[in-house]
């Protein structure tokens, strides 16, 4: 049977006031898609006069994929829960974590759908990758053969979502365990990989940490922009369709 489990959610509350940056080595358009540090002017004055809708209702859904052993498991943990542990077994089916944030003043949550890299769990694993505003790539920067996998795990991720409403992060983990010149040699394969699928690239170490936090609070601030600017879509819209009815109504 697919275990699906559910921890509680964090009690901790991310506050959020700027559009967290890439580290400043991977600031370059191959590193990344987006690369600015700066909130959208309009969601910005959105969230100012409070005009985000149901924005601060909103659940997004984020799913992390890859293959078995490549760390999604203490990605999440180490993020949710600032603990590391060796000895963590395998996913099994899916499990997921729920993140609390405060995006300049509006809440904001995050579901960290952990999948599962067991070949036997995969079809099963796939029908919880529906609905996904982000997908995370996750492959080990020591195993050459996991970032070549990236691009099937994300063809599969993508079968049940729409491609033009998703937002992509190619993860590598397990940095710690690099040398320099052994990393810097798959850094550029995994830059490549991102600039050809459109996603954002990031390096970073579940066992130290290093650019774990700054990750996730990208994530959710990339989330939070694109779920304002559509719902200031959606009300522009509607007071468009008012104004028409209001002109059809008196044949102006």
């Amino acid at each position: 049977m697919l275990a699906v489990k559910h921890a509680f959610e964090c009690v901790t509350l991310s506050v959020l006031a700027h559009l967290v940056p890439l580290p400043s080595r991977l600031l370059s358009k191959k590193a990344a898609v987006q690369t600015k540090d700066e909130f959208n002017s309009k969601v910005k004055t959105a969230c100012q006069e409070q005009r985000t809708g149901t924005v601060g209702f909103k659940i997004a859904k984020v799913i992390v994929v890859g293959d078995l052993a490549v760390g999604k498991t203490c990605l999440i943990n180490r993020f949710c829960k600032d603990a590391f542990d060796k000895n963590y077994k395998a996913t099994i089916g899916v499990d997921f974590e729920m993140e609390r944030f405060e995006v300049l003043g509006v809440p904001f949550s995050l579901q960290l759908w952990d999948t599962a890299g067991q070949e036997r769990f995969k079809c099963i694993a796939s029908t919880y990758y529906r609905g996904a505003q982000t997908i995370v790539i996750v492959f080990d920067v020591n195993d050459v053969a996991s970032l070549r996998h990236a691009r099937q795990w994300l063809e599969d991720a993508l079968k049940e979502n729409d491609p033009t409403n998703v937002q992509l992060f190619l993860v590598g983990t397990k940095k710690d365990l690099s040398s320099p010149a052994q990393y810097s040699q798959i850094e550029q394969d995994a830059i490549k990989l991102a600039e050809e699928i459109k996603a954002e690239y990031w390096a970073l170490s579940s066992l130290t940490g290093e650019n774990v936090r700054e990750f996730f609070f990208r994530v959710a601030s990339l989330a939070f922009e694109v779920n304002v600017l559509a719902e200031l879509e959606k009300s522009g819209s509607r007071h468009i369709g008012d104004v028409i009815s209001e002109c059809t109504a008196v044949h102006c």
